[in-house]
Protein backbone atom coordinates (compact mmCIF):
# COMPACT_ATOMS: atom_id res chain seq x y z
CA UNK A 1 0.00 0.00 0.00
CA UNK A 2 0.98 3.48 -0.55
CA UNK A 3 1.08 7.09 0.91
CA UNK A 4 -2.52 7.66 0.08
CA UNK A 5 -3.87 4.66 -1.71
CA UNK A 6 -4.75 1.55 0.18
CA UNK A 7 -6.35 -1.38 -0.90
CA UNK A 8 -9.31 0.42 -1.75
CA UNK A 9 -8.66 3.68 -3.46
CA UNK A 10 -7.69 6.26 -1.45
CA UNK A 11 -10.09 7.25 1.89
CA UNK A 12 -10.33 9.97 4.16
CA UNK A 13 -12.31 12.51 6.19
CA UNK A 14 -13.48 14.84 3.22
CA UNK A 15 -11.90 17.70 3.31
CA UNK A 16 -9.24 16.82 6.46
CA UNK A 17 -7.45 13.90 4.99
CA UNK A 18 -8.91 13.31 1.31
CA UNK A 19 -9.05 17.49 -0.26
CA UNK A 20 -10.70 18.75 -2.88
CA UNK A 21 -6.91 19.36 -3.93
CA UNK A 22 -5.56 15.72 -3.80
CA UNK A 23 -9.03 15.18 -6.16
CA UNK A 24 -8.05 17.76 -8.85
CA UNK A 25 -4.52 16.67 -9.11
CA UNK A 26 -5.76 12.88 -9.41
CA UNK A 27 -7.50 14.29 -12.00
CA UNK A 28 -4.79 16.04 -13.69
CA UNK A 29 -2.53 13.33 -13.36
CA UNK A 30 -4.99 10.80 -14.98
CA UNK A 31 -6.08 12.90 -17.97
CA UNK A 32 -2.44 13.26 -18.27
CA UNK A 33 -1.85 9.93 -18.43
CA UNK A 34 -4.02 8.37 -20.55
CA UNK A 35 -3.72 10.51 -23.38
CA UNK A 36 0.59 10.47 -23.39
CA UNK A 37 -0.52 8.27 -26.56
CA UNK A 38 -1.97 11.41 -28.51
CA UNK A 39 -5.27 10.33 -27.73
CA UNK A 40 -7.88 11.94 -26.27
CA UNK A 41 -8.78 10.22 -23.14
CA UNK A 42 -12.57 8.79 -22.37
CA UNK A 43 -12.69 8.46 -18.37
CA UNK A 44 -16.08 7.34 -16.23
CA UNK A 45 -17.00 8.50 -12.91
CA UNK A 46 -19.53 7.55 -10.49
CA UNK A 47 -20.34 8.50 -7.05
CA UNK A 48 -22.63 7.44 -3.67
CA UNK A 49 -24.85 9.73 -2.16
CA UNK A 50 -22.26 11.44 0.79
CA UNK A 51 -22.60 14.98 0.80
CA UNK A 52 -18.94 15.25 0.02
CA UNK A 53 -19.52 13.20 -3.54
CA UNK A 54 -20.34 16.31 -5.27
CA UNK A 55 -17.19 18.62 -4.09
CA UNK A 56 -15.14 15.56 -5.52
CA UNK A 57 -16.91 15.11 -8.42
CA UNK A 58 -16.13 18.72 -9.83
CA UNK A 59 -12.57 18.81 -8.42
CA UNK A 60 -12.39 15.44 -10.66
CA UNK A 61 -13.90 16.74 -13.53
CA UNK A 62 -11.85 20.11 -13.31
CA UNK A 63 -8.62 18.20 -13.34
CA UNK A 64 -8.93 15.66 -15.70
CA UNK A 65 -10.60 18.21 -18.25
CA UNK A 66 -7.92 20.74 -17.31
CA UNK A 67 -5.54 17.39 -18.51
CA UNK A 68 -7.78 17.12 -21.94
CA UNK A 69 -9.63 14.23 -21.18
CA UNK A 70 -13.36 13.70 -21.69
CA UNK A 71 -15.35 12.92 -18.98
CA UNK A 72 -18.68 11.22 -18.67
CA UNK A 73 -20.38 11.43 -15.64
CA UNK A 74 -23.04 8.38 -14.35
CA UNK A 75 -23.94 10.52 -11.59
CA UNK A 76 -25.21 8.19 -8.07
CA UNK A 77 -24.30 4.84 -9.05
CA UNK A 78 -22.97 1.64 -7.80
CA UNK A 79 -18.97 0.76 -7.89
CA UNK A 80 -19.48 -2.22 -9.69
CA UNK A 81 -21.34 -0.42 -12.39
CA UNK A 82 -18.62 2.06 -12.92
CA UNK A 83 -16.84 -1.25 -13.66
CA UNK A 84 -19.26 -2.91 -15.87
CA UNK A 85 -19.37 0.44 -18.00
CA UNK A 86 -16.00 1.24 -18.01
CA UNK A 87 -15.07 -2.81 -19.75
CA UNK A 88 -17.97 -2.83 -21.56
CA UNK A 89 -18.18 0.29 -23.28
CA UNK A 90 -14.10 0.89 -23.85
CA UNK A 91 -13.24 3.54 -21.47
CA UNK A 92 -9.74 4.30 -20.64
CA UNK A 93 -10.63 3.89 -16.82
CA UNK A 94 -12.82 4.83 -14.25
CA UNK A 95 -13.25 6.80 -10.77
CA UNK A 96 -15.47 5.65 -8.26
CA UNK A 97 -16.25 8.49 -5.51
CA UNK A 98 -17.38 6.55 -1.95
CA UNK A 99 -15.97 5.17 1.04
CA UNK A 100 -17.98 2.53 0.93
CA UNK A 101 -19.01 0.94 4.20
CA UNK A 102 -17.71 4.47 6.20
CA UNK A 103 -19.55 7.21 7.86
CA UNK A 104 -20.90 9.80 5.90
CA UNK A 105 -17.87 12.12 6.39
CA UNK A 106 -15.94 10.31 5.17
CA UNK A 107 -15.38 9.98 1.40
CA UNK A 108 -12.61 7.72 -1.09
CA UNK A 109 -11.46 8.08 -4.80
CA UNK A 110 -11.38 4.14 -6.26
CA UNK A 111 -9.71 3.52 -9.73
CA UNK A 112 -10.63 1.45 -11.84
CA UNK A 113 -8.84 0.39 -15.42
CA UNK A 114 -9.81 -0.51 -18.73
CA UNK A 115 -10.41 -4.03 -18.35
CA UNK A 116 -13.09 -3.09 -15.32
CA UNK A 117 -10.13 -4.13 -12.24
CA UNK A 118 -8.86 -1.87 -9.76
CA UNK A 119 -6.30 0.32 -10.79
CA UNK A 120 -2.58 -1.06 -11.16
CA UNK A 121 -0.17 -0.07 -8.09
CA UNK A 122 2.25 0.90 -10.32
CA UNK A 123 -0.20 3.86 -11.77
CA UNK A 124 -1.46 4.80 -7.76
CA UNK A 125 2.55 4.97 -7.17
CA UNK A 126 2.70 8.00 -9.92
CA UNK A 127 -0.53 9.00 -8.67
CA UNK A 128 0.89 9.93 -5.52
CA UNK A 129 4.46 10.62 -6.18
CA UNK A 130 2.73 13.90 -8.68
CA UNK A 131 0.56 14.70 -5.64
CA UNK A 132 3.86 15.24 -3.13
CA UNK A 133 5.47 17.47 -5.90
CA UNK A 134 7.86 14.70 -6.73
CA UNK A 135 7.74 15.02 -10.47
CA UNK A 136 7.49 17.35 -13.14
CA UNK A 137 4.04 19.84 -13.37
CA UNK A 138 1.71 18.00 -16.41
CA UNK A 139 1.04 21.10 -19.20
CA UNK A 140 -2.49 22.40 -19.06
CA UNK A 141 -4.38 21.50 -22.01
CA UNK A 142 -5.18 24.79 -24.17
CA UNK A 143 -8.31 25.24 -26.60
CA UNK A 144 -9.70 22.73 -28.21
CA UNK A 145 -7.73 20.12 -26.27
CA UNK A 146 -9.79 21.01 -22.90
CA UNK A 147 -12.21 18.42 -22.06
CA UNK A 148 -15.84 18.58 -22.33
CA UNK A 149 -18.26 16.73 -19.86
CA UNK A 150 -21.14 14.51 -20.52
CA UNK A 151 -24.20 13.41 -18.54
CA UNK A 152 -23.81 9.75 -19.11
CA UNK A 153 -26.87 8.59 -16.95
CA UNK A 154 -27.88 5.91 -19.81
CA UNK A 155 -24.72 4.16 -18.65
CA UNK A 156 -25.97 3.43 -15.18
CA UNK A 157 -29.71 2.14 -17.27
CA UNK A 158 -27.16 -0.27 -19.22
CA UNK A 159 -25.75 -1.71 -16.36
CA UNK A 160 -29.67 -2.66 -15.07
CA UNK A 161 -30.52 -4.03 -17.84
CA UNK A 162 -27.07 -5.96 -17.73
CA UNK A 163 -27.97 -7.55 -14.23
CA UNK A 164 -31.79 -7.90 -14.80
CA UNK A 165 -30.68 -10.08 -18.17
CA UNK A 166 -28.52 -12.47 -15.52
CA UNK A 167 -31.74 -13.73 -13.36
CA UNK A 168 -32.42 -17.46 -14.80
CA UNK A 169 -36.21 -17.04 -13.08
CA UNK A 170 -38.96 -14.83 -12.42
CA UNK A 171 -39.17 -13.50 -8.54
CA UNK A 172 -42.87 -13.56 -8.82
CA UNK A 173 -44.82 -14.68 -5.73
CA UNK A 174 -41.05 -14.16 -4.12
CA UNK A 175 -41.24 -11.38 -0.98
CA UNK A 176 -37.64 -9.51 -0.43
CA UNK A 177 -36.34 -6.83 1.50
CA UNK A 178 -33.58 -4.72 0.30
CA UNK A 179 -32.13 -2.33 3.09
CA UNK A 180 -30.30 0.06 0.01
CA UNK A 181 -28.06 1.76 3.53
CA UNK A 182 -29.00 5.11 1.82
CA UNK A 183 -26.35 5.09 -0.57
CA UNK A 184 -25.61 3.68 -4.40
CA UNK A 185 -28.20 1.03 -3.86
CA UNK A 186 -31.45 3.14 -3.78
CA UNK A 187 -31.11 4.53 -8.04
CA UNK A 188 -30.15 0.44 -8.66
CA UNK A 189 -31.83 -2.40 -6.14
CA UNK A 190 -35.63 -1.84 -5.94
CA UNK A 191 -35.80 -1.40 -10.30
CA UNK A 192 -34.00 -4.57 -10.84
CA UNK A 193 -36.18 -6.85 -8.25
CA UNK A 194 -39.46 -4.76 -9.22
CA UNK A 195 -38.19 -5.75 -13.02
CA UNK A 196 -38.05 -9.48 -11.68
CA UNK A 197 -41.28 -9.37 -10.65
CA UNK A 198 -40.58 -9.59 -6.76
CA UNK A 199 -42.27 -8.13 -4.01
CA UNK A 200 -40.07 -5.60 -3.18
CA UNK A 201 -40.55 -4.25 0.42
CA UNK A 202 -37.57 -1.44 0.46
CA UNK A 203 -35.68 0.54 3.50
CA UNK A 204 -33.11 3.11 4.12
CA UNK A 205 -33.51 4.20 0.70
CA UNK A 206 -33.56 7.81 1.45
CA UNK A 207 -30.47 9.80 0.84
CA UNK A 208 -29.80 12.97 2.32
CA UNK A 209 -26.17 12.95 1.80
CA UNK A 210 -24.97 12.45 6.10
CA UNK A 211 -27.45 9.12 6.33
CA UNK A 212 -25.70 6.72 4.25
CA UNK A 213 -24.76 3.45 6.40
CA UNK A 214 -26.18 5.48 9.58
CA UNK A 215 -27.68 2.43 11.14
CA UNK A 216 -28.55 0.81 8.57
CA UNK A 217 -27.32 -1.46 5.64
CA UNK A 218 -24.60 -4.35 5.53
CA UNK A 219 -22.51 -3.29 8.66
CA UNK A 220 -26.05 -2.66 10.88
CA UNK A 221 -27.81 -6.03 10.14
CA UNK A 222 -29.97 -5.98 12.96
CA UNK A 223 -32.49 -3.64 11.39
CA UNK A 224 -33.22 -6.14 8.11
CA UNK A 225 -33.63 -9.16 10.45
CA UNK A 226 -36.24 -7.01 12.42
CA UNK A 227 -37.84 -6.10 9.19
CA UNK A 228 -37.68 -9.63 7.07
CA UNK A 229 -39.22 -11.05 10.56
CA UNK A 230 -42.37 -8.17 10.95
CA UNK A 231 -43.23 -8.69 7.59
CA UNK A 232 -42.82 -12.56 6.67
CA UNK A 233 -40.38 -11.76 4.13
CA UNK A 234 -39.00 -14.75 2.14
CA UNK A 235 -35.35 -13.42 2.09
CA UNK A 236 -33.48 -10.03 2.81
CA UNK A 237 -30.12 -8.77 1.32
CA UNK A 238 -28.59 -5.17 2.40
CA UNK A 239 -26.13 -3.51 0.60
CA UNK A 240 -23.41 -1.42 1.99
CA UNK A 241 -22.73 2.92 0.46
CA UNK A 242 -21.62 1.41 -3.05
CA UNK A 243 -23.31 -1.54 -3.18
CA UNK A 244 -19.98 -3.19 -3.42
CA UNK A 245 -21.42 -5.94 -0.45
CA UNK A 246 -23.89 -7.75 0.20
CA UNK A 247 -25.08 -9.48 3.70
CA UNK A 248 -28.13 -11.49 3.58
CA UNK A 249 -30.95 -12.38 6.09
CA UNK A 250 -33.01 -15.80 5.72
CA UNK A 251 -36.50 -16.67 5.71
CA UNK A 252 -36.03 -16.57 9.86
CA UNK A 253 -34.27 -13.62 10.36
CA UNK A 254 -30.70 -15.37 10.46
CA UNK A 255 -27.75 -13.79 8.97
CA UNK A 256 -26.11 -15.03 6.04
CA UNK A 257 -23.03 -13.21 5.81
CA UNK A 258 -20.18 -13.42 2.99
CA UNK A 259 -19.21 -17.04 4.35
CA UNK A 260 -22.40 -18.31 3.75
CA UNK A 261 -23.31 -16.84 0.93
CA UNK A 262 -20.04 -18.50 -1.11
CA UNK A 263 -20.95 -21.68 0.27
CA UNK A 264 -24.67 -21.64 -0.87
CA UNK A 265 -22.92 -20.19 -4.31
CA UNK A 266 -20.37 -22.24 -4.49
CA UNK A 267 -22.39 -25.29 -3.40
CA UNK A 268 -25.12 -24.72 -6.37
CA UNK A 269 -22.62 -23.62 -8.95
CA UNK A 270 -20.72 -27.12 -8.33
CA UNK A 271 -24.07 -28.90 -9.16
CA UNK A 272 -24.25 -26.73 -12.31
CA UNK A 273 -20.93 -27.74 -13.49
CA UNK A 274 -19.96 -23.80 -13.09
CA UNK A 275 -17.20 -23.78 -10.33
CA UNK A 276 -14.07 -23.77 -12.17
CA UNK A 277 -11.39 -26.05 -10.79
CA UNK A 278 -14.00 -26.71 -7.93
CA UNK A 279 -12.62 -24.47 -6.02
CA UNK A 280 -13.73 -21.45 -3.86
CA UNK A 281 -10.85 -18.52 -3.17
CA UNK A 282 -11.97 -16.95 0.62
CA UNK A 283 -9.59 -14.97 2.82
CA UNK A 284 -7.55 -15.30 6.25
CA UNK A 285 -10.67 -13.97 7.80
CA UNK A 286 -13.22 -16.76 6.63
CA UNK A 287 -15.09 -18.75 9.20
CA UNK A 288 -13.28 -22.55 10.09
CA UNK A 289 -17.03 -23.36 9.76
CA UNK A 290 -17.13 -22.82 5.78
CA UNK A 291 -13.88 -25.09 5.59
CA UNK A 292 -15.47 -27.38 7.47
CA UNK A 293 -18.54 -27.94 5.47
CA UNK A 294 -16.20 -27.03 2.14
CA UNK A 295 -13.93 -29.65 3.49
CA UNK A 296 -17.31 -32.10 4.11
CA UNK A 297 -19.03 -31.32 0.22
CA UNK A 298 -15.33 -31.82 -1.63
CA UNK A 299 -14.88 -28.43 -2.71
CA UNK A 300 -11.15 -26.76 -2.43
CA UNK A 301 -10.09 -23.85 -1.61
CA UNK A 302 -7.74 -21.20 -1.47
CA UNK A 303 -7.07 -18.42 1.64
CA UNK A 304 -5.71 -14.87 0.54
CA UNK A 305 -4.63 -11.93 2.61
CA UNK A 306 -7.74 -9.61 3.34
CA UNK A 307 -9.20 -7.57 0.91
CA UNK A 308 -11.45 -8.70 -2.38
CA UNK A 309 -8.15 -6.98 -4.54
CA UNK A 310 -6.37 -10.01 -3.41
CA UNK A 311 -9.26 -12.32 -3.93
CA UNK A 312 -9.63 -11.13 -7.05
CA UNK A 313 -6.07 -11.20 -8.31
CA UNK A 314 -5.79 -15.03 -7.26
CA UNK A 315 -9.04 -15.47 -9.10
CA UNK A 316 -7.97 -14.13 -11.97
CA UNK A 317 -4.80 -15.28 -12.09
CA UNK A 318 -5.93 -19.12 -11.49
CA UNK A 319 -9.06 -18.54 -13.28
CA UNK A 320 -11.52 -19.55 -10.81
CA UNK A 321 -15.20 -18.30 -10.89
CA UNK A 322 -16.12 -17.83 -7.51
CA UNK A 323 -14.66 -15.58 -4.20
CA UNK A 324 -14.96 -13.61 -1.66
CA UNK A 325 -14.71 -12.07 1.75
CA UNK A 326 -16.54 -12.47 5.10
CA UNK A 327 -18.05 -9.27 4.80
CA UNK A 328 -19.97 -9.49 1.28
CA UNK A 329 -17.52 -8.64 -1.12
CA UNK A 330 -18.56 -11.48 -3.39
CA UNK A 331 -16.87 -11.71 -6.88
CA UNK A 332 -18.71 -13.84 -9.91
CA UNK A 333 -15.92 -13.58 -11.89
CA UNK A 334 -18.11 -14.76 -15.38
CA UNK A 335 -20.27 -11.61 -14.15
CA UNK A 336 -18.58 -8.98 -12.67
CA UNK A 337 -15.10 -7.61 -12.16
CA UNK A 338 -15.33 -6.75 -8.39
CA UNK A 339 -17.55 -7.36 -5.39
CA UNK A 340 -21.16 -6.82 -6.89
CA UNK A 341 -23.82 -6.44 -4.05
CA UNK A 342 -26.97 -6.44 -6.58
CA UNK A 343 -25.46 -9.33 -8.55
CA UNK A 344 -24.40 -11.24 -5.61
CA UNK A 345 -28.68 -11.01 -4.33
CA UNK A 346 -29.48 -12.26 -7.55
CA UNK A 347 -27.35 -15.26 -7.34
CA UNK A 348 -28.96 -16.13 -4.16
CA UNK A 349 -32.37 -15.74 -5.42
CA UNK A 350 -31.37 -18.35 -8.02
CA UNK A 351 -29.86 -20.53 -5.51
CA UNK A 352 -33.07 -20.33 -3.89
CA UNK A 353 -35.52 -20.60 -7.06
CA UNK A 354 -33.72 -23.54 -9.05
CA UNK A 355 -33.24 -25.51 -6.11
CA UNK A 356 -36.53 -24.81 -4.12
CA UNK A 357 -35.22 -24.48 -0.95
CA UNK A 358 -35.59 -21.43 1.93
CA UNK A 359 -32.37 -19.95 2.47
CA UNK A 360 -32.51 -20.96 6.14
CA UNK A 361 -32.28 -24.59 4.97
CA UNK A 362 -29.50 -24.01 2.06
CA UNK A 363 -27.49 -22.78 5.11
CA UNK A 364 -27.95 -25.75 7.45
CA UNK A 365 -25.17 -27.71 6.18
CA UNK A 366 -22.59 -24.84 8.01
CA UNK A 367 -21.88 -24.62 11.55
CA UNK A 368 -20.27 -21.28 12.56
CA UNK A 369 -18.02 -21.25 14.94
CA UNK A 370 -17.92 -18.35 17.74
CA UNK A 371 -14.82 -15.96 16.54
CA UNK A 372 -13.64 -13.14 18.82
CA UNK A 373 -11.51 -10.03 17.45
CA UNK A 374 -9.85 -7.93 19.39
CA UNK A 375 -8.03 -4.55 18.10
CA UNK A 376 -4.40 -3.78 20.21
CA UNK A 377 -3.21 -0.14 19.28
CA UNK A 378 0.43 -0.81 19.23
CA UNK A 379 3.20 1.42 18.95
CA UNK A 380 5.40 -1.06 16.22
CA UNK A 381 3.47 -3.60 14.26
CA UNK A 382 6.35 -4.95 13.21
CA UNK A 383 8.51 -4.95 16.26
CA UNK A 384 4.96 -6.90 18.14
CA UNK A 385 4.22 -9.50 15.24
CA UNK A 386 7.65 -10.46 15.13
CA UNK A 387 8.59 -10.51 19.58
CA UNK A 388 9.89 -13.85 19.69
CA UNK A 389 6.94 -14.25 23.11
CA UNK A 390 4.65 -13.25 20.83
CA UNK A 391 5.03 -15.91 18.48
CA UNK A 392 5.48 -18.33 20.92
CA UNK A 393 1.90 -17.32 22.55
CA UNK A 394 0.44 -17.78 19.37
CA UNK A 395 1.65 -20.81 19.13
CA UNK A 396 0.75 -22.35 22.08
CA UNK A 397 -2.36 -21.36 21.54
CA UNK A 398 -2.62 -23.36 17.73
CA UNK A 399 -1.39 -26.54 19.82
CA UNK A 400 -4.10 -26.19 22.21
CA UNK A 401 -6.75 -25.65 19.94
CA UNK A 402 -5.91 -28.27 17.09
CA UNK A 403 -8.11 -29.36 14.79
CA UNK A 404 -11.53 -27.48 17.04
CA UNK A 405 -10.41 -23.80 16.26
CA UNK A 406 -7.70 -21.53 15.09
CA UNK A 407 -5.51 -18.15 16.17
CA UNK A 408 -5.06 -15.46 13.18
CA UNK A 409 -2.71 -12.64 14.26
CA UNK A 410 -2.06 -9.73 11.85
CA UNK A 411 -1.47 -6.52 11.39
CA UNK A 412 -3.93 -4.20 10.67
CA UNK A 413 -3.41 -2.20 6.54
CA UNK A 414 -4.41 0.94 7.85
CA UNK A 415 -4.38 1.30 11.54
CA UNK A 416 -1.49 1.06 13.97
CA UNK A 417 -3.42 -1.98 15.12
CA UNK A 418 -2.71 -5.93 15.76
CA UNK A 419 -5.44 -7.65 15.35
CA UNK A 420 -5.98 -11.12 17.78
CA UNK A 421 -8.84 -13.86 16.60
CA UNK A 422 -9.66 -16.67 17.72
CA UNK A 423 -12.22 -19.17 16.55
CA UNK A 424 -13.31 -21.88 18.53
CA UNK A 425 -16.15 -24.56 19.59
CA UNK A 426 -17.37 -21.68 22.40
CA UNK A 427 -17.06 -17.82 23.29
CA UNK A 428 -15.48 -19.16 26.38
CA UNK A 429 -12.60 -20.56 24.82
CA UNK A 430 -12.03 -17.62 22.25
CA UNK A 431 -11.83 -14.84 25.24
CA UNK A 432 -9.53 -17.38 26.90
CA UNK A 433 -6.76 -17.85 24.31
CA UNK A 434 -7.37 -13.63 22.60
CA UNK A 435 -6.70 -12.67 26.28
CA UNK A 436 -3.21 -14.76 26.61
CA UNK A 437 -1.81 -13.50 23.81
CA UNK A 438 -3.41 -9.90 24.61
CA UNK A 439 -1.62 -10.29 28.14
CA UNK A 440 1.72 -11.03 26.26
CA UNK A 441 1.47 -8.34 23.93
CA UNK A 442 0.97 -5.95 26.83
CA UNK A 443 3.48 -7.43 29.24
CA UNK A 444 6.10 -6.76 26.55
CA UNK A 445 5.28 -2.98 26.06
CA UNK A 446 3.48 -3.15 22.91
CA UNK A 447 0.56 -2.03 23.58
CA UNK A 448 -0.36 2.10 23.78
CA UNK A 449 -3.61 2.27 24.98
Amino acid sequence: MGKYFGTDGFRGEANVTLTVDHAFKVGRFLGYYFGQDGHRPQIVIGKDTRRSSYMFEYSLVAGLTASGADVYLLHVTTTPSVSYVVRSEGFDCGIMISASHNPFYDNGIKLINAKGHKMEAEVEDKIEAYIDGLVDEIPLAKRVDIGATTDYSMGRNLYVGYLISQATRSFKNMRVGLDCSNGSAYAIAKNVFNALGAHTYVINNWPDGTNINRNCGSTCIEILQNYVKENKLDVGFAFDGDADRCIAVDDKGNVVDGDLILYVCGTYMRQQGKLNKNTIVTTVMSNLGLYKALDREGINYEKTAVGDKYVNECMVKNRYSLGGEQSGHIIFSKHSTTGDGVLTALKIMESMIEQKQPLSKLVEPVTIFPQLLVNCRVADKTAAQEDPDVIAAVKAVEESLGDDGRILVRPSGTEPLIRVMVEAETDEICEKYVDQVVQVLKANGHVTE
